[in-house]
């Protein structure tokens, strides 16, 4: 389906945009919707992901369900401080619902996909390791989303202090868990993945892009820590994958 790539190609141009826009700062205030476009954007490329290595029923329903589940997820935490901590969202981070971006449903969608792709191209024994591994990468990508989320871009506040940018250890552990429920889940239906290789390595793409970003923009505002542990992972992985020769 053309679209689908279109989508895709489109990502890629407000991606070459939006590091430079944003990591210098550049972005001027009326264009902050873009932001949120950005990672619904990057949301609908792991739909896509899930409809074409699930089918439509199941791909579509698995994207719901990840949607559903981290936004009530999110609104549970935000307003009771249950799983995450104690934070809240501000007004740069827009357009909410009950206090929560729509972004958010989004960009857990994309965690969910690019983990989940790139477990099925590392070898490994079973789908319980499989999704403990894809939940640990969801934290990875934390380690330098939130940093940059919290200490740069303002877009939520963390109320209580942590020993990694005053942000909890609650924090990581609530995202661990969150994904690693939702990765188990998305196992019971393994034996229907199809697996689409192009669209496979696309989330890798994906997931590299994303982390490269935010650690370049940590890097310019000296979030070193942040920058640093989430590229070396990815080193790692991609070493890892090309040494599996599964991924080219």
């Amino acid at each position: 389906m053309r679209w689908q790539h279109y989508i895709f190609y489109f990502f890629l141009i407000w991606y070459s945009f939006g590091v430079i826009l944003v990591g210098f700062n550049l972005l001027p205030t009326w264009l902050e919707w873009a932001n949120s476009v950005f990672i619904i954007t990057a949301g609908v490329l792991g739909v896509i992901y899930f409809f074409r290595g699930f089918g439509a029923i199941y791909g579509v329903s698995i994207s719901t369900l990840i949607f559903i589940t981290t936004f009530i997820v999110e609104y549970l935490g935000s307003t009771h401080s249950i799983l995450f901590g104690s934070y809240h969202y501000t007004q740069y981070f827009e357009p909410n619902l009950f206090g929560v971006p729509i972004a958010i449903g989004f960009a857990w969608i994309m965690v969910i996909a690019t983990s989940h792709a790139i477990v099925h191209i590392v070898r490994l024994p079973n789908r319980w390791i499989r999704s403990i591994i894809a939940s640990l990468l969801a934290v990875v990508f934390d380690l330098v989303l939130d940093p940059v989320s919290f200490k740069v871009k303002e877009y939520w506040v963390w109320e209580q202090g942590g020993y990694y940018y005053d942000i909890p250890f609650t924090n990581f552990l609530g995202w661990f868990l969150t994904a690693l429920v939702l990765h188990i889940v998305i196992g019971l239906f393994g034996n229907l993945l199809n697996v689409d290789k192009q669209w496979q390595q696309r989330m890798v793409l994906l997931y590299s892009l994303m982390i490269c970003m935010f650690a370049f923009i940590a890097l310019l505002n000296k979030l070193y820590l942040a920058a640093i542990i989430p590229v070396i992972v990815l080193a790692i992985l991609l070493v890892t994958m090309k040494r599996d020769e599964h991924y080219v």
